[in-house]
């Protein structure tokens, strides 16, 4: 593969992570599959597990804080 071309993929995932947040960028935007990057491709699968247990985490939280302060209105 060409140098110049490399390294524009490479620019436009840092833009698209600039302009569209990360979170946009990796799970909604692209799986970027033109990047041959195999250590990429694994921080984006792992990072994405980490926003999705995030996630879960949050709703978790609340969950359980609901659920508290029903049961101390009852």
């Amino acid at each position: 593969m060409d140098k110049y071309d490399e390294l524009e993929k490479w620019q436009k995932v840092q833009y698209r992570m600039r302009e569209e947040g990360i979170e946009y960028c990796f799970r909604h935007y692209s799986s970027f599959e033109e990047i041959e990057d195999k250590k990429f491709h694994e921080f984006r699968r792992t990072l994405l597990d980490y926003m999705n247990a995030m996630e879960t985490l949050v709703q978790i939280r609340i969950e359980d804080l609901e659920t508290q302060i029903s049961a101390e209105d009852e």
